[in-house]
């Protein structure tokens, strides 16, 4: 699986922060969750850190889930 790219933060002068993906709006985040998700991303992978923290993170198992056969379609009933 590829690494999260296209993240970008901005932060603001009312303690906010900003997060877009590839230009568009992805979070906002204000008071100890912004001064959380900075303190985070200044000690860790930013573009993973901010993909964790819009939800924009996929942990690619979502295909093998639906292949399995208690996901599949139940034909004949």
């Amino acid at each position: 699986m590829p690494k999260p790219s296209g993240f970008q933060y901005e932060q603001h002068g009312d303690a906010s922060v900003t997060v877009t993906h590839h230009g568009r709006p992805a979070g906002t985040l204000r008071g100890g969750r912004a001064e959380k998700f900075l303190a985070e991303v200044v000690s860790g992978d930013a573009q993973l850190v901010m993909a964790r923290w819009t939800g924009a993170y996929r942990h690619g198992n979502e295909r093998t889930a639906r292949e399995h056969p208690r996901n599949r379609a139940r034909g004949g009933r």
